[in-house]
């Protein structure tokens, strides 16, 4: 494809051998010429949106603002990459997507969970399944899934551009024309452009939200962003004398003033901010809306879920029996660990050199309900840099979900984190971004 310029605007006259690139000056601006499907970002969803184009037999160019691609993918699941969730069927998948999950359908049904599993084993990398059905590489290396995805995208001849950060995109006529990159004041004309520019989660690896700058200069609407799957911040002060506990099997109730809005067993984790922790980042999801409430948000852990408040106090009653000549510091071994006894001990009123024996029945059942209620009140959500995800983005009211093309401009299309989908931890936001990246490069024209 030659582009003929005059001013600021241009004619496009058709050659049979496209796919050869030439370069003008023009202006003092150096210009390349070609008909191929330009990808900018060179993460999930942009590496496997590249290699689906790619196999549909276009010549594809993917721009990364990196010195490397996936640097986000290298971090998820602590660097072992969980890749998607093994659910047994279509409906727990979008039981788990929170924002706009009806907009997913073509593309799940594209590329589904196992779609996914049987496309990473085919390009050599083993994988297996864990609680959760949560779905890693074999050798538990995120390394290993950049690795066969940059290999594949070699096989397939896509002209990779490391250090590549695209400053502005080029519209005419409501459709798609090229992009400039800001390195060396590039412009690069083609046919399509996919923008897989991630959201805002981990900006260090290149999600500073370039894609949301761009997709609103040309009309479309961004939702309100939040960083979302985060840990939460507290504001009692005591918290830090538990930093680094972990706690399994415990459940935790979050509520703005008396209303529930969420509920979940499992793990969680002591930070010296807060709390943190798979149910702990789920949570966060939920708590979004409330965040900036007016009403309290609290957060109640129940450390012994497994027994009612009478078995509970049965069982401190037996420990009691135990230790009746030991002071009530001494007495919680059994019990709890160490570090949160230092932290109960205080927030019971029982004097911690008090007998055991003299406990009184008034401040037993307090400490029960104090191990049933262990409560913190919930400032803030943890900052975009200890996000997994940022919650809200393109409008995909504005996008169609049978191609992932926009409604507002021609030849311009928008997968991933960039778009105003999220869901819950255990795979299902990278199922996202490989359905609607596939989806995308099978779709580009």
């Amino acid at each position: 494809m030659t582009l003929v310029m005059s001013g600021s605007s241009y004619s496009i006259l058709i050659k049979n051998n496209y796919s050869k690139r030439k370069y003008k000056y023009l202006q003092g601006r150096m210009v390349v010429i070609m008909k191929e499907i330009l990808v900018i970002g060179g993460g999930a969803s942009g590496m496997i949106a590249a290699i689906s184009a790619a196999r549909s037999g276009h010549k594809v160019i993917l721009l990364e603002k990196n010195e490397k691609l996936g640097k986000k993918l290298y971090i998820t699941g602590k660097g072992r990459c969980n890749l998607t969730n093994a659910c047994d069927d279509r409906h727990t998948f979008f039981e788990n997507v929170i924002s706009n999950p009806k907009f997913l359908y073509k593309a799940y049904y594209q590329l589904s969970t196992f779609d996914v599993i049987d496309f990473f084993e085919k390009l050599g990398l083993k994988t297996k399944i864990e609680r959760g059905n949560r779905v890693f590489p074999l050798s538990d290396k995120s390394s290993d899934v950049i690795s066969v995805l940059r290999d594949e995208l070699v096989r397939l001849g896509v002209d990779i551009r490391y250090n590549s950060e695209v400053s502005d995109i080029i519209i005419n006529d409501g459709k798609f024309r090229g992009i400039k990159l800001k390195n060396n004041h590039e412009e690069m004309y083609g046919n399509s452009v996919i923008i897989a520019t991630g959201g805002l989660s981990y900006p260090l690896t290149g999600s500073t939200g370039d894609g949301y700058k761009f997709a609103k200069k040309v009309g479309h609407t961004i939702t309100d962003l939040s960083p979302s799957l985060v840990p939460l911040y507290v504001s009692e002060t005591y918290i830090k004398d538990l930093m680094g506990l972990s706690l399994k099997n415990i459940s935790i109730t979050i509520r703005s003033g008396q209303k529930e809005i969420y509920k979940d067993f499992g793990e969680l984790l002591f930070t010296h901010f807060g709390v943190s922790g798979p149910i702990i980042l789920s949570a966060s999801r939920y708590i979004i809306p409330y965040i900036n409430h007016k009403d309290a948000l609290t957060i109640s852990i129940d450390l012994k879920p497994a027994l009612t408040f009478q078995q509970l106090d049965t069982r401190i009653l037996r420990d009691f029996d135990e230790f009746k000549n030991k002071q009530f510091k001494n007495s919680l071994s059994h019990l709890l660990p160490n570090k949160l006894i230092d932290v109960i001990i205080p927030l019971s009123s029982i004097n911690s050199e008090k007998q055991v024996n003299s406990i009184t029945k008034e401040e037993r059942l307090n400490l029960v309900h104090l191990l049933k209620n262990f409560t913190f009140n919930i400032t803030k959500l943890a900052p975009y840099n200890q996000a997994v995800i940022t919650k809200g983005g393109v409008s995909v009211k504005e996008v169609d979900p049978s191609t992932m093309e926009s409604k507002l401009i021609k030849n311009m299309y928008f997968v991933g984190e960039l778009l105003d989908l999220d869901a819950l931890t255990g795979g299902f936001n990278l199922q996202i971004a490989w359905s609607t990246g596939y989806l995308a490069g099978e779709s580009v024209r």
